[in-house]
Parts: structure tokens; sequence; C-alpha cells
């Protein structure tokens, strides 16, 4: 069992007029085995969330506290972070030219696990992977993301996640970019992750369609900085009604 505990978490931007304050007091807690879904508007601070917890330099914690399974997560440098067992599936993957799929795999494994697996099962694992998530196996002699379609993006995110096998995975708008097919195989990939290493996910989303697919067992609302209203399923269909108008407008 793991825990990923958010206590009163304060986060600012530096911008043209000085510090800006993203978010006001986040308290969130996430268990293994649990999804929790990070919903509400633009710019309401739920990226800003996910990558100050992923250690982004752009972000300036200036309180509160992040701890992994009672671990001082905000004392730890990214990639610490990341052998600690934190994952995040960013948005807008970025593109690295010049680094094969493949070798970008293989070396982020040998990190994480600390050294480096074994060739022939190391083959073997990241042809299972690739097959489930309706990947072509020339994929993997491709440079990580050049040229790379919405879906071939975020389906390669989900194959780092399989492989990587974190404590507690991120996953920040997944579902942006990707068509009807994508997204199942995407979600398809997420709940079999999760089922078979008791992942607990942080799942942010604007829209519910990818709740369809990856059922979150808690709904939190995101404004102004803060969670404003949590509760289960049911609230994503509240908010797929009825919008965030009223959390803005309080």
């Amino acid at each position: 069992m793991s825990t990923l505990e958010i206590k009163n978490l304060h986060v600012s931007v530096t911008t043209e007029e000085g510090a800006k304050e993203i978010l006001r007091g986040v308290d969130l807690t996430i268990n293994s085995g649990e999804t929790h879904a990070i919903m509400g508007p633009n710019g309401s601070g739920k990226s800003t969330l996910a990558y100050s917890i992923a250690g982004h330099p752009k972000y300036t914690v200036t309180a509160g506290t992040v701890t992994l399974d009672g671990a001082d997560v905000l004392a730890m440098s990214v990639d610490e972070r990341a052998k600690a067992g934190l994952f995040l599936a960013m948005q807008y993957p970025v593109e690295v030219p010049g680094v094969s799929v493949s070798n970008f795999l293989r070396t982020s494994v040998t990190a994480i696990r600390g050294e480096a697996p074994k060739v022939r099962t190391w083959v073997g694992e990241v042809k299972e992977a690739m097959t489930a998530l309706s990947m072509d196996p020339a994929f993997s002699e491709r440079n990580v993301n050049e040229g790379f379609s919405g879906g071939e993006k975020k389906r390669h995110e989900i194959l780092q996640m399989e492989l990587l096998k974190p404590k507690i995975a991120i996953l920040d708008e997944t579902d942006s970019g990707l068509d009807v097919d994508a997204l199942r195989i995407v979600s398809e990939g997420v709940n079999r992750i999760k089922e078979s290493n008791d992942l607990g996910i942080m799942l942010i989303t604007h829209y519910t369609r990818i709740l369809r697919y990856i059922k979150p067992d808690f709904v939190h609302v995101f404004a102004a900085g803060r969670i404003v209203e949590a509760g289960g399923p049911e609230l994503a269909n509240k908010l797929e009604e009825n919008g965030y108008a009223e959390y803005v407008t309080a």
C-alpha cells in the first residue's frame, strides 16, 4: 500500500508583475488502487498541481507538504521522485530528436530498477506491452515523440507507465487529442496497469468522456487553485450536466 499525501499546498509562478499564486491550499490523499479524477475549468490550477508534484522548476512551493509513503517529495530532485514511484503523463509530451523510443525506454527502466534489464526478457516485455496498446513494433525505432500523432504520443506515455511500474501515476489530460479508438485503447491500458500493479491514479481532465472508460473512485472539483467540492462518480455526472459555471462564479 502506497500513499501520496498533499497538505495545504500553495504554489506560485513568477510573472512580469511578480509572484502569482496559483494553488491556494490543496489537500488531497491518494492511496494504492484508487482513481481520483481532478476536474475543473481552464486556469483553475489542475496542471500546476501535476507539475508541482513532479518537480517542474517553473513552480515554487510556498507552503504545504507533499509526501509519498511518508517521504518528503518536495525535498527530492525530479529523478528521485520518479525513482520513489511517481509518474507523470504529460498533456503535451515533448519531442526528443536523436533518441529512439527503444533506447529511451531501456535507459528509463534501468534508472528506475537500478540495473539494466536482460536483453532477452526485455525484448519480450516491450513487445507484450506494445501489442496490448496496439502499437506497431517498428514504433520503437522512431525518435521519441518526433512526428507522433496525438494518439501515438499518449500510447507512448502509457507504454512508459506499464514498463516503469510506478506507485502513483498523474495523468494530465490524457484524453486530449485522442479519437474514440485511441481513447479506448489508452484507457484500457491504464485500467490494466492499475489492476496488475495496484496503481494509485490522479486523472486530470475537463471532460467526462474518459471517465466512461476509467471509472473514478473519487471526483474533485478544482476552482481558483483549490478543491472546492469532492464526491463520488455521481459528481462527474453533475458536472457533465451543469458545467463549471457555479464554481467559477463562487
